[in-house]
């Protein structure tokens, strides 16, 4: 065997090892968390087919972003026998003064003859029983009156009522018809698609799940005794663990603080591995970072 080539390979193996770790050095931190968003999943507000659903993974969406909806035909047929019924309760409803316009003409003449009759009276030209049975006709006749327009306000309230029970039912359909459409509920990227086109859905059933991925956060853990270092507002260092020699790093503000402690998760480190007990702290990343979802990232506290 070659003693020279045996210890020159032992040490390209040592120097080629030693450079490997010098290359990805775990650097010193505080906390370490995983890379999260506020994620939405979608579901369906509607039970029927799916008669369109165009979106893919990673698509961006707008929010309000209309990209579906599922099969409203028998909504729109009922709120449509809905939209007939109420024209039809509207017929129903009475024009109280014309159908009361004949009475109270014949009010008014039987009015004028009394006043006519009394003038004779005074004078000794009539009957005191022509002004008695006029004054008597007039009572009855206001008498029906009252009845007949009483009548009719009860008619036209009793179809005031309906048309207004109507018009909650034609809202309700409104309502199902608008819940048929999918939309997105937030500015984000489609992170997985859970239904297709031609699927049946019942209401509830996911669709689609979407995060923002402009503002991520890192839910780090910090120990007790680190717990005094840092405030919510604090601006804080954060070091994706990307594998790269030297990771860019950004920045970050402490959002949230959690009141209560909690025994250390298994996949998260702490500056401190002895302690049980640490608290969760929520640090936004700025603008334009480096780090993607599901990344660790390192939490340095100035």
């Amino acid at each position: 065997m070659n003693t020279h080539n045996f210890t020159g390979s032992t040490a390209l193996l040592a120097a080629a090892v030693l450079a490997a770790g010098c290359g990805h050095r775990t650097p010193d931190f505080d906390a370490c968390g995983q890379v999260d968003a506020t994620d939405i999943t979608v579901s369906s507000e509607s039970s029927g087919k799916i008669m369109k659903l165009d979106i893919r993974e990673g698509d961006i969406l707008s929010k309000g972003e209309c990209i579906g909806y599922i099969d409203t035909v028998q909504i729109w047929l009922q709120k449509e026998e809905l939209v007939r019924r109420r024209e039809s309760a509207k017929v129903k409803t009475v024009d109280i003064g014309c159908q009361t316009e004949a009475q109270y003409a014949q009010l008014e003449n039987l009015e004028t003859e009394l006043k006519r009759a009394r003038d004779l009276l005074d004078k000794d030209a009539g009957t005191r029983k022509q002004v008695d049975d006029l004054e008597s006709k007039i009572k009855v006749l206001r008498s029906q009156i009252a009845a007949a327009e009483q009548t009719y306000r009860q008619n036209n309230e009793s179809v005031a009522c309906e048309i207004s029970t109507l018009d909650v039912q034609i809202a309700e359909a409104e309502d199902k018809l608008r819940k048929c459409r999918i939309c997105s509920p937030i500015d984000g990227t489609v992170l997985t698609k859970y239904a297709e086109e031609g699927e049946m859905v019942t209401s509830g059933k996911p669709l689609f799940e979407i995060a923002d991925l402009d503002h991520l956060y890192v839910r780090a853990y910090f120990s007790t005794a680190q717990l005094g270092t840092i405030h919510i507002g604090d601006r804080v260092e954060v070091i994706p663990d990307d594998g790269s020699p030297e990771p860019e790093s950004c920045g970050g503000t402490v959002t949230w603080i959690s009141q209560e402690a909690e025994f250390t998760p298994k996949n998260i480190q702490t500056r401190d591995e002895r302690a049980d007990m640490v608290y969760a702290v929520k640090v936004e990343i700025d603008k334009g970072s480096p780090l993607r979802l599901g990344m660790y990232a390192y939490i340095i506290v100035d």
